[in-house]
């Protein structure tokens, strides 16, 4: 007989064990979601140092790009037209030339890298990235540098030139943006929490 008694002592552990395991699991919950604010929201990189090396691998990259598509004839402005205010016209023609020109645009990344970096890196996707490309070609090619003869104006150009240097500086704005997005913003994290829900 006093075993049936002890029924309702059983359901009052369980109802306990229930609330424990609530408390346990909302505890969870919290600490998991304060942890993954706390994880979006810190940045592990320094700005600078980041800046300057992605700056630098851009401009590489890019740079040499241009280069190939100089020698290949896809484009008829010049590897160093962003020296080309500071060096005669024809030392530009000349393979030093060329890498001098490289270095500018080296710097050039470096530039476009810090002011990104620094401003635009809570932006999202691809999107800013390729943007930010699209206003270095107008300020290079549309404002400032015919008047500093670095080029002839866009009227000038060949549209084989125009259309590469475009597709040109629109890659190299992804580059520079969509790394900085990856890096500052939970752009990394968007698929894989699309993929678990």
């Amino acid at each position: 007989m006093s075993g049936t008694y002890s029924i309702p002592k059983v359901g009052h552990d369980q109802e306990k064990s229930h609330e424990s395991r609530d408390h346990r699991d909302e505890r969870n919950h919290n600490d998991n979601s304060g942890r993954g604010r706390r994880q979006s929201g810190k940045i592990h990189t320094p700005l600078i140092p980041f800046a300057l090396e992605l700056g630098f691998f851009a401009g590489l990259l890019w740079g040499l790009i241009r280069w190939l598509f100089y020698s290949l004839h896809f484009t008829v402005v010049a590897p160093g037209f962003l020296a080309e205010p500071f060096f005669k016209h024809s030392f530009m023609n000349t393979m030093a030339g060329h890498l001098v020109g490289l270095l500018f645009f080296i710097e050039l990344s470096v530039v476009a890298s810090l002011v990104y970096t620094l401003i635009l890196r809570s932006f999202n996707g691809p999107i800013p990235g390729i943007i930010y490309g699209l206003i270095w070609w107008v300020v290079l090619f549309v404002l400032t540098g015919p008047k500093l003869g670095m080029m002839n104006p866009p009227n000038r150009l060949t549209w084989n030139s125009i259309y590469t240097e475009i597709c040109v500086f629109l890659l190299w704005g992804l580059f520079i943006g969509y790394t900085v997005a990856v890096e500052y913003t939970d752009e990394r994290m968007r698929e894989p929490e699309k993929a678990g829900d």
